[in-house]
């Protein structure tokens, strides 16, 4: 960082937390957290935590102590499967670390091995260096990180990302905050095999699986913001469709549930469609609702997979 975090010109009194948390307007980032996210009530806890740590910094900082420490490490690792909120955690601790003070920008620049690993000899290295440089001052997010190692191939050009990593975290981290993100196992393998790497993470938040319950609310949520909504029976094979889908391969969470509001809206879609040539015009409650026809025509109530495949953390 350029500045230090309640750097203050002599030793004052300790500024009361509850002044620092209430000036700092990190409960709107909290507030703006919940409204975006069901659930994760451990991600969270693990968010205020840290909020906590900077503010007792900031706060014995500013009364003179700690000056030899150095700021706190903030790399993070975000492990948990697809559609669990680790993008949407990672943007809101980006504005956290922002209004207090441990980084100059309120950004996220998110990449994945492709933004970072070059196709030939001599490209990587500034490949990565351009990524590095329009992340200082905020926070790099590197979705799927342990793609960048490679063991199975020794001319495999992401050991030479790691390495860059490995000097920016450590020589710049007053300047930067990476947070790696992917799946639980791969990242542990990932970490085993760089050790390097592992010692600069100073926070690690695994993001649990969400329950039927969870869900359902989400999906409604996701609904409403683009103004639908489900009726009674239509919730009801809903609620049946995500147990019965949680069930299945490549499950992506809130991501898989946001693919099943599209293909519920096509299909919503065809039936007011079809009806058009007899049916008046859909008044604005048929336009906003989706019918439990809607839902239950998925293949997944036959036993089959609706087309939410996708790869990604």
């Amino acid at each position: 960082m350029t500045t230090e975090p309640g750097t203050a010109a002599a030793p004052t009194e300790p500024t009361d937390l509850a002044t620092l948390y209430r000036e700092s307007g990190i409960d709107e980032v909290f507030d703006k957290l919940n409204a975006d996210l069901v659930g994760l009530v451990p991600v969270k806890s693990r968010i205020r935590e840290i909020a906590a740590l900077l503010l007792v910094d900031n706060a014995r900082r500013s009364a003179g102590l700690g000056k030899g420490a150095g700021a706190p490490s903030l790399h993070m690792s975000f492990t948990g499967n697809p559609g669990t909120g680790k993008t949407t955690v990672a943007l809101r601790m980006a504005e956290i670390l922002h209004r207090l003070g441990y980084i100059r920008r309120n950004q996220l620049i998110a990449v994945t091995r492709d933004d970072l690993v070059g196709q030939y000899i001599g490209h990587t290295a500034p490949k990565t260096k351009e990524v590095l440089k329009r992340a200082l001052g905020g926070v790099l997010f590197i979705d799927e990180a342990y793609y960048l190692y490679r063991p199975e191939n020794e001319r495999d050009y992401g050991q030479e990302v790691i390495e860059i990593l490995l000097q920016v975290m450590e020589n710049q981290r007053d300047d930067l905050v990476v947070i790696l993100a992917g799946y639980k196992p791969r990242m542990e393998t990932f970490f085993h095999s760089n050790p390097g790497i592992a010692s600069r993470i100073a926070h690690h938040l695994d993001f649990p699986d969400y329950g039927v319950d969870e869900l359902l609310q989400i999906t409604q949520l996701i609904a409403e913001r683009i103004d639908y909504r489900f009726d009674e029976t239509a919730l009801a094979t809903l609620r049946e469709y995500i147990g019965l889908r949680i069930a299945q391969p490549h499950f992506a969470n809130a991501r898989s549930m946001r693919n099943a509001i599209d293909r519920a809206r096509l299909r919503q879609a065809g039936r007011l469609f079809a009806n058009s040539a007899t049916d008046a015009a859909p008044d604005r409650n048929s336009l906003m609702t989706i019918k439990e026809e809607d839902i239950r025509a998925s293949r997944v109530f036959q036993g089959g997979r609706d087309h939410s495949d996708v790869k990604g953390s």
